[in-house]
């Protein structure tokens, strides 16, 4: 998912919703393991018997893992050698088979409700419906291993050959591999405050790796900053990026809008990428996406801020604006 919300601002801690689905997640495999089971249709059956327990056990394990168990097979494989990935984001294993599980989970709960309540036939079509729209919020969440995906929009961003550019949120440094496309000769000062409680050590080991591996080090400066607040003089920079960051930060988005505004230079651009509702947030955020900002919400509060929106169009399922600060 991009950067997946790095930075934050002063309040929250984002995704901390993580230990209640996995506690969840416990539950639902023991209702899988020690009640279906016992249901007697089920008991009669191999193939449905085996199926619950084997289910039950699959959820069992990925939610341990979600609370905790991730952390100790970390410790243990990072002392294995072995061949790794050109670039590491550092989403595990629950990011990219979490929302599978989920789909397994809510399929067999469809079968489990119709074996012991078939009037509630409705109850389980909806369970059904809600397992395939997260297989295909899995298939969204994978996409982003893919190279393909590391992409920024086509926009007018980068002006000069020797543009000064802000990586707002910059985590793992994705977007900054991005950005080396369009980047010629400038440099990026990327910020985080690499706190996020989802990714491998906030992000700060990773983006020194990456940058590595895609020879941009030398053209990058990494500081740990809170966007709400930037150590940065007024009209610092030529342009400003941030991928799926601003959307994370409650009701500190007006406050990062209007600090992105103060250090750009008048007529400098800040394109910004976040999660708008639609299908592919219901898919991957379920009810979760109900809550999140819309366009024009995201519009509005641009413009409070002092930007014009110069651009706007979808890539990689999100919603981007290119703001613009008036040149005078």
């Amino acid at each position: 998912m991009s950067e997946g919300a790095q930075t934050r601002g002063r309040r929250g801690h984002g995704h901390s919703h993580g230990w209640l689905m996995g506690l969840l997640g416990l539950a639902a495999g023991l209702g899988f393991l020690i009640y279906a089971p016992s249901l007697k249709v089920v008991s009669g059956s191999l193939f449905l018997f085996a199926g619950f327990h084997i289910v039950g056990a699959i959820v069992l394990l990925a939610s341990a893992y979600s609370l905790g168990l991730r952390k100790l097979l970390k410790r243990v494989s990072a002392r294995r050698p072995g061949g790794a990935r050109p670039f590491d984001f550092g989403w595990g294993p629950e990011w990219m088979n979490g929302l599978a599980i989920l789909a397994l989970a809510f399929a067999w709960a469809a079968i489990a409700l119709l074996l012991a309540a078939p009037a509630w036939w409705p109850l389980a079509l909806v369970l059904l419906l809600l397992g395939a729209s997260a297989f295909a919020g899995n298939l969204i969440m994978r996409s982003f291993r893919s190279a393909d995906h590391v992409v920024l929009p086509m926009v007018d961003l980068v002006r000069g050959d020797d543009d000064l550019i802000l990586d707002a949120g910059c985590g793992a440094g994705r977007t900054i591999i991005a950005l080396r496309r369009g980047l010629r000769n400038g440099r990026v000062v990327a910020v985080d405050r690499f706190d996020a409680d989802y990714i491998d050590g906030g992000g700060r080991a990773l983006i020194t790796r990456n940058l590595t591996a895609a020879g941009l080090a030398e053209r990058v400066t990494v500081e740990t900053a809170d966007l709400t607040s930037l150590p940065f003089k007024d009209a610092t920079f030529d342009g400003a990026v941030s991928t799926n960051v601003f959307d994370h930060l409650g009701a500190d988005k007006t406050l990062a809008l209007r600090e992105a505004f103060r250090v750009l230079k008048p007529g400098g651009r800040f394109l910004m990428a976040v999660w708008v509702p639609g299908w592919p947030a219901f898919a991957v955020g379920n009810i979760l996406s109900f809550f999140i900002t819309s366009r024009a919400e995201w519009r509005r509060m641009a413009a409070e801020a002092g930007f014009a929106v110069v651009d706007e169009g979808v890539f990689n399922y999100d919603w981007f604006a290119l703001l613009q600060k008036p040149a005078a």
